[in-house]
């Protein structure tokens, strides 16, 4: 590549996260899936081989859920009694859909990821009404109970503005609902900001998955526990046969009986996304994010406007992320689009490789 683009040896290009990970491609497809970290690997195996024992595995397992919910909510600025610990944001969106009355407006960015967005166009008495993502704060009326959107779009890596979104909801009286998925482990999150958030695990937070948390208000957001199972009690081994006598008194009473092995992956990746730090990570992940957008000027591409975010969207690529993949190089075809995202554990070398390959394609097309 040109000189302007050429790897650095700069701290920042440098790839964070050490031994823990060792990709085989040139992987820059973390708004798929992030990479297990070699810690979640060994405790998976170490609990999977204690189970096929006979051992005490799934004693350790709860504890690790714990471990999660506790780093989350560290991670986003809450305690952690109003950190539930799930498998799924549709299923925590639906009990979010599930509180709404009747004839409810429900306020969302147009395309926005399909997990958030339809459990609200399921209920068929409510009234879902989208917008362009730019537009979501001036949308919000006088009747829109709730506004729900993604803190980063999953197609082309745009931030959504949520303090003038939140402040809109709340000079109407609307609730916020907001899905870190795509920014939660590389840009800060506040949980307190909104009314309820939701959140994977399995991307830039390196868990495993089947892992996913939902935070709520300390009131516990006037939601009804409407899938609770024996894990919602208060007293877990003591809520196994017929009704539930007594809920957890905290968000604990909305989780879904955990995929234990998933939770045990995901306790280790938390702690490593904190020991790094989100700052650091993020600071990491957007200037590759930069350096990639600066090569495709060089390149005569045009991609997406999205300051600021490691998710690079390029209009018209998308059909080439097959025959990127044949030369190692991992990306994802999102809306159209070829689908960048960079991570912890990318060098400015994958950026170049990445750069290189596009420009063979382009060549050749």
């Amino acid at each position: 590549m040109d000189a302007g683009v050429s790897a650095s040896h700069s701290g920042w290009m440098e790839p964070l996260g050490g031994a823990e990970f060792a990709p085989q491609t040139t992987y820059l497809n973390n708004a798929s899936t992030g990479l297990t970290p070699a810690r979640a690997v060994a405790a998976m195996k170490e609990a999977l081989d204690a189970t096929a024992g006979g051992g005490p595995a799934a004693d350790l397992a709860w504890e690790a859920v714990e471990e999660a919910r506790a780093a989350f909510a560290r991670l986003t600025g809450v305690p952690a009694r109003r950190v539930a610990a799930g498998a799924s944001v549709a299923v925590y969106a639906a009990l979010v859909a599930a509180s709404l009355p009747a004839g409810a407006e429900v306020l969302y960015a147009e395309r926005d990821f399909s997990s958030l967005v339809n459990p609200f166009t399921m209920r068929r008495d409510l009234k879902p009404r989208a917008v362009p993502l730019e537009e979501l704060a001036d949308a919000v009326r006088p009747g829109t109970a709730l506004v729900a959107v993604s803190a980063v779009q999953s197609a082309d890596g745009r931030i959504a503005d949520l303090d003038a979104i939140r402040a809109a909801a709340r000079a109407h009286g609307a609730r916020l609902l907001v899905d870190g998925s795509q920014g939660a482990g590389w840009l800060p999150m506040d949980a307190d900001k909104a009314d309820y958030t939701v959140c994977v695990g399995y991307k830039w937070l390196l868990c495993p998955r089947g892992v996913a948390f939902l935070t709520v208000p300390e009131d516990l957001g006037g939601l009804t526990p409407v899938f609770a199972g024996w894990a919602a009690g208060e007293k877990p081994w003591d809520s196994c046969y017929g009704p539930v006598e007594e809920l957890a008194h905290s968000a604990r009473r909305f989780d879904q009986s955990p995929s234990l092995l998933s939770y045990v992956g995901a306790a280790p990746a938390l702690a490593l996304v904190e020991e790094l730090g989100v700052e650091a990570i993020g600071a990491h992940d957007r200037a590759l994010a930069d350096r990639f957008r600066a090569g495709l000027a060089q390149l005569g591409h045009r991609w997406v406007d999205a300051p600021g975010s490691a998710i690079v969207s390029v209009p018209g690529l998308g059909h080439a992320a097959p025959r990127l993949a044949e030369a190692g190089v991992l990306v994802s075809a999102r809306a159209g689009n070829l689908r960048a995202s960079f991570h912890l554990y990318n060098s400015a070398a994958d950026v170049d490789r990445l750069l290189d390959v596009v420009s063979v394609l382009s060549a050749t097309a």
